[in-house]
C-alpha cells in the first residue's frame, strides 16, 4: 500500500490564486531571530528533517511510502494573536517563526513519540524533544509563487496583498512560506517560494 502526500505545487503562472485547503498534519518547531544568522533556525531545520526521514523509513517498514515534503515556515512579529509581518523593513532579529514539514495522516501520535525517542537516542540533535506533531488548518488561502531571492519578496508580497484586497478579502492568519527549492543549494535567483495567507471575507 502506498500513501502519497500531495506536495504543494508551483503554479504555472505567477499570478495570485485562491485555494481551499484541508487540514494537514505537520511536525512543528518554534523559534525567533534572523534565519540567516540565528543558530536556532539551522538547528530547527536539522531536527525537522531528521525526524521526517526517520518517519518516512519507519512507515515504509510498516508497508506505506511517502515523499518527505518541503520545509514550510510561518512568520510573524509581535502579538501572535494578531500577527503582522514585514519582510522588507523590519529587523530580522525580531522575527518569530514556526518551521514545519507535512506528514501523512496515518502517522499516529503514539508512533510519532516512539520514532522521536529513537531519533533522540541515536542522534541526540538539539531541540528534537521540542518538535511536536500538530494538525494545521488554514482553510481558504491566497497564494502566489515568488521566484528569486528572499530579499526580493517585497514586491511579490505587495502584489498578493493587493489581490486579496481587490477581492474584498482580509488576511486572517500568519505569513506562510513553502520552500519548493532547497535554499542551501539553489542559486538565489532560482529559488521558488510559495507565499500564502489564510483569508476571510470582509
Amino acid at each position: 500500500m502506498n500513501t502519497l502526500l500531495k506536495a504543494p505545487r508551483a503554479p504555472k503562472r505567477h499570478d495570485p490564486e485562491l485555494l481551499q485547503l484541508p487540514p494537514v498534519q505537520c511536525l512543528m518547531l518554534d523559534g525567533t531571530g534572523d534565519p540567516n544568522t540565528a543558530p536556532a533556525f539551522k538547528t530547527a531545520v536539522s531536527a525537522l528533517y531528521s525526524l521526517s526521514y526517520a518517519i518516512k523509513f519507519a512507515l515504509k517498514k510498516l508497508g506505506t511510502e511517502h515523499k518527505v515534503q518541503p520545509l514550510e515556515g510561518l512568520w510573524w512579529m509581535g502579538n501572535e494573536q494578531a500577527p503582522e509581518f514585514d519582510a522588507v523593513q523590519a529587523s530580522r532579529e525580531h522575527w518569530h517563526w514556526t518551521l514545519m514539514i507535512q506528514q501523512p495522516d496515518h502517522l499516529t501520535p503514539a508512533l510519532f513519540e516512539q520514532i522521536r525517542s529513537e531519533v533522540i537516542r541515536k542522534k541526540g540533535l538539539d531541540r528534537l524533544s521540542e518538535v511536536r506533531l500538530e494538525t494545521f488548518t488554514e482553510g481558504q488561502v491566497a497564494q502566489v509563487l515568488h521566484v528569486g531571492p528572499f530579499s526580493a519578496e517585497g514586491e511579490t508580497i505587495e502584489r498578493l496583498h493587493n489581490s486579496i484586497a481587490a477581492q474584498a478579502l482580509s488576511i486572517s492568519g500568519k505569513h506562510h512560506e513553502i520552500y519548493l527549492s532547497d535554499f542551501t543549494r539553489a542559486a538565489p535567483e532560482k529559488l521558488k517560494t510559495l507565499i500564502r495567507y489564510p483569508v476571510t471575507s470582509r
